[in-house]
């Protein structure tokens, strides 16, 4: 199941282990089974501290299989092969049960703790999905330190029939005691704010109190995080005050052009980007939203938390959010048909039909992706060509289950009150409106600049990108922008971070040249 490169990394990292490991694996007679057996016999070769128990018929998910400590019940169960972006989980889940010390801050692991009551919960997945990761090892983790927590990870290519009885058409979904808790991204801090309700309050009296920042950078994004190690470098106080850190990267999949690094991908680069922002000493503020910018002076930053900061001099990099169609039936069915994300969603749609709206690069990628997965892709374009590569337009064209329908205006989405059925759109060339039916909808038509909250504040255009000059100044004195927010072309990661340096050394000069004595006269020498 492992190749030897695989298994020589597990086997150095399991010499880590301290406590005897036992994994049950509850199994049936279908391929998957004997394929998870194989990758447990596998693991279990690679260190004597681990034990392998097969079960059949006892009840749990098959196949599937459990991770305790010897005498204890961690509450850790994987129902599916976690191979693919969560191959990290189980390694994370083998040492975290295994006594290894897991890479928290102390006053975390002591809030989990001390949690009370009791918490049961299941994550919904898809082994392709890069944000799945995230929930799972957070929830492990809960679960190692917290004996009144367990949790399931679910496969949900592989558990289908759970899928459709539970409506579930984007991943992660977690279920807490057999409800929905959330969809989409979520760390372990954010599971915590969540369920620990106490800790909003606590964290914005804490915010109140802190010093006036000499720089303050608002969003965790490329931009964000090279403005604040360029502001930290000059050995002023700094603060990154983020709703969450990583922003829009977390979201993306393959990344081939960040020059120097021949590929990598989103979340790798945002944890990257976080570890390289902590070497130096930058306050770093995160699951915080802004609400308000308030110029002066000082200026103050006001979040939704109730909390406000303030600062001399302020960097913007606030990001953008996937572009919605705004018809109706969009919000309606979000997650339940109407999905933004196919590298992530893709797999639960397995067989079934569904349209990609938007011809650009994103939207035939996504068409292309697709393609390989459900029974049907309908790409719909309102444009009379499609934008993307022309390698990326021949790789479409040569599949046999997809269709490209031009010049099309997206009216509607269509639904049955619980999920997505079908879209109406309008055929501009002859005016006739027409319906397709199908189970999803991937929406992939641009970004929008996270700029709603500084309306009336500083200059934005009628698209609400921040207007920055050539040093990334705005209309407001002391306050900077970068990144894909501003007026700045083409929205790329590697311009951003440049864009994000520019700024901050620009917010340097500014502080620089504000707080020099006035003018006086110079003596002259006689």
């Amino acid at each position: 199941m492992l190749d030897n490169n695989l298994k020589t990394q597990l086997k150095a990292y399991l010499e880590k282990v301290t406590q005897p490991i036992e994994i049950t694996a509850s199994l049936d007679d279908s391929d998957k089974s004997r394929e998870m057996l194989a990758l447990l016999k596998d693991i279990k070769e690679l260190s004597p501290r681990i034990s392998l128990t097969e079960r059949s018929g006892d009840g749990e998910r098959a196949p599937s299989f459990a991770l305790n400590r010897a005498g204890s019940n961690m509450g850790i169960r994987f129902a599916g092969i976690p191979m693919g972006h969560e191959f990290t989980s189980l390694v994370l889940a083998l040492l975290q049960v295994g006594g290894h010390p897991p890479k928290v801050e102390a006053d975390v692991i002591e809030q989990i703790r001390n949690l009370e009551g009791e918490f049961r919960f299941e994550t919904y997945i898809s082994l392709s999905c890069q944000n799945c990761p995230d929930v799972v090892q957070a929830l492990n983790l809960m679960a190692v330190l917290n004996p009144n927590v367990t949790h399931v990870m679910i496969d949900g290519a592989l558990f289908q029939d759970e899928v459709n009885q539970r409506q579930i058409m984007a991943v992660p979904t977690v279920f807490l005691n057999g409800e929905t808790f959330g969809q989409g991204r979520m760390g372990l801090e954010e599971i915590l704010a969540k369920l620990d309700t106490g800790a909003a309050v606590r964290e914005a009296a804490k915010l109140a109190q802190k010093d006036v920042f000499d720089m303050l950078v608002v969003g965790g994004g490329p931009a964000g995080a090279s403005a604040a190690i360029y502001s930290a470098r000059k050995g002023i106080r700094t603060g990154v005050v983020a709703e969450r850190f990583g922003g829009q990267v977390l979201d993306t999949m393959g990344i081939e052009n960040f020059i120097s690094v021949k590929e990598t991908e989103g979340p790798k680069l945002a944890t990257a980007l976080e570890q390289h922002v902590k070497n130096y000493d930058v306050d770093v503020m995160n699951l915080q939203r802004a609400e308000a910018l308030v110029p002066g002076d000082v200026i103050e930053v006001k979040l939704t938390s109730g909390a406000s900061l303030k600062a001399k001099t302020v960097v913007l990099a606030t990001g953008a959010r996937w572009r919605e169609m705004n018809v109706p039936g969009e919000k309606e069915y979000r997650n339940r048909g109407v999905a933004y994300c196919p590298h992530c969603d893709g797999p639960l749609f397995k067989g079934k039909r569904v349209a990609v709206i938007g011809g650009g690069n994103s939207g035939v990628e996504a068409a292309i992706d697709l393609a390989g997965i459900v029974s049907h892709v309908t790409l719909i374009e309102f444009d009379s060509k499609l934008r993307a590569d022309a390698v990326l337009q021949r790789k479409l064209h040569s599949l046999p289950n997809v269709t490209v329908v031009t010049q099309a205006q997206t009216t509607e989405v269509t639904g049955d009150g619980a999920k997505v059925n079908g879209l109406r759109y309008t055929d501009r060339q002859s005016g006739e409106s027409r319906h397709v039916e199908l189970e999803g909808i991937f929406v992939q038509i641009g970004l929008l600049p996270n700029t709603d909250w500084l309306k009336g504040t500083v200059a934005l255009t009628n698209r609400g990108e921040i207007e920055v000059d050539a040093r990334g100044q705005t209309s407001v004195p002391g306050v900077f922008a970068a990144g894909d927010a501003t007026t700045v072309p083409y929205k790329q990661i590697i311009i951003a971070m440049g864009e994000g340096s520019k700024a901050a050394l620009s917010a340097f000069d500014h502080l620089i040249r504000t707080s020099a004595p006035a003018d006086e006269k110079i003596p002259v020498a006689a």
